[in-house]
């Protein structure tokens, strides 16, 4: 049973030790012969060993006392923001950062794993009722509390993150994903009604078919909801200059097309996609790359870091940090579904949901499919309050995994 349970334990700890090491190869890169290089490699490279220091405290402490202190927890990072706000350091126009010594650290990163935890614990409690609308009005203050704190420093892109596990743990817990896309679709529709109206009808059509996918019996309903939202949303594409401020209406316009202001607004987003292109299937080698060596992407080694991977490891090594990552997300899914504890399932739920949005929104900024907007690649990106905090969910995992027999697989 031992060998089964050390080998059990591989299939979190092999994707994770690789996904670190591509991280600290590629913040090596990243800053290679820059005045700062060596700095900022062992800074991360001492917060990966806080990490693993991190995650073996996880490992190792009772599996039970993370769900028994849920609550403190959640009290703990509110509070941590709440500091932040007060007593924190700005840069780059957010005040998300606390200095400690010599390293700078972002409360924000654990806010977001202590309020998965405390969610977790309120919908796996008996007396909580999803569709009760009080208890479901409870858990999403839980996460919109520390969001809105999280606005107000202001942090666009971590706030969005800090809201993406909301739906995957309550539709779990046993929300009807039908009431979802009542209140989603119109919001949805209004969105789209800032980039262009074939967007908007693709997705009014898309949204009705899923509609009648989940409630047949109810098609006058849906078809209200969706001509309602598709109503906004044209009104919306519509007065766009109206609704929106200047600068606003200029990042989506460069989202659409970075080419709009090449030496501004869009310079990241071209350069960027001009690194990633030019890796090729093999790369250009490691230390090699000419957008990554010669500092094209300013302060490559935090949210734009992928493009590094791609352009000096290629299409292969950009294969291989997706597949690291989907292997350690379909381990966190694989778990959900065979744990039989309610705590640990909702928790790991919501990690995995947001592992994957960050994941996707990074990856996706980069080649410019999405807007950008500041989201660091989990275990990628020089950060590390991002680094230490996702360490700790994989060694909490770990924890889940080694007493299996005890939690109920």
């Amino acid at each position: 049973m031992e060998k089964y349970n050390k080998f059990d334990l591989l299939w979190l700890l092999a994707p994770t030790a690789g996904l670190i090491l591509m991280g600290l190869l590629a913040v090596y890169s990243a800053t290679n012969g820059s005045s700062e290089s060596v700095s900022l490699f062992y800074k991360q490279l001492s917060w990966a060993v806080a990490g693993i220091m991190a995650a073996s405290i996880m490992y190792y402490m009772d599996y039970r006392f993370v769900k028994d202190n849920a609550y403190f927890i959640y009290a703990a990072g509110l509070l941590l923001l709440v500091v932040v706000l007060v007593f924190g350091k700005k840069i780059a126009g957010q005040t998300s950062w606390v200095r400690i010594g010599m390293f700078s650290f972002q409360p924000s990163e654990l806010t977001k794993m202590f309020t998965i935890i405390a969610m977790a614990r309120f919908l796996s409690d008996d007396q909580t009722d999803i569709g009760n609308m009080m208890d479901l009005g409870k858990v999403l203050a839980m996460a919109l509390v520390p969001a809105g704190l999280i606005m107000l420093q202001p942090d666009m892109g971590t706030t969005l993150t800090c809201l993406s596990f909301i739906v995957p743990m309550i539709v779990l817990a046993g929300f009807d994903l039908y009431y979802i896309m009542l209140a989603v679709v119109p919001l949805a529709l209004m969105l789209a009604g800032f980039f262009n109206f074939t967007i908007l009808v693709t997705l009014a059509v898309i949204s009705l078919i899923m509609f009648v996918l989940l409630r047949k019996k109810f098609f006058f309903h849906q078809l209200m909801i969706t001509g309602g939202g598709f109503l906004c949303g044209l009104l919306t594409w519509k007065f766009t200059s109206v609704i929106l401020k200047p600068h606003q209406i200029k990042r989506i316009q460069i989202f659409l097309d970075p080419t709009a202001d090449p030496q501004g607004a869009g310079y990241n987003a071209l350069q960027a996609k001009i690194a990633i292109a030019s890796g090729g299937i093999f790369g250009k080698g490691f230390l090699q790359g000419t957008q990554t060596q010669l500092r094209y992407i300013p302060a490559q080694w935090t949210d734009f870091i992928f493009c590094v991977v791609a352009e000096e490891l290629g299409f292969l090594g950009s294969t291989l940090l997706l597949l690291l990552f989907l292997a350690l997300a379909l381990r966190l899914i694989w778990m959900v579904g065979a744990i039989k504890n309610r705590f640990v399932e909702l928790m790991l739920a919501g990690y995995a949901s947001l592992l994957l949005t960050h994941v996707v929104i990074n990856i996706g900024m980069t080649i410019g499919v999405m807007p950008v907007i500041g989201v660091p690649l989990p275990f990628i990106s020089y950060g590390g309050s991002s680094l230490v905090a996702n360490m700790m969910m994989v060694g909490l995992a770990m924890n889940f995994s080694k007493n299996r027999r005890h939690i109920g697989y």
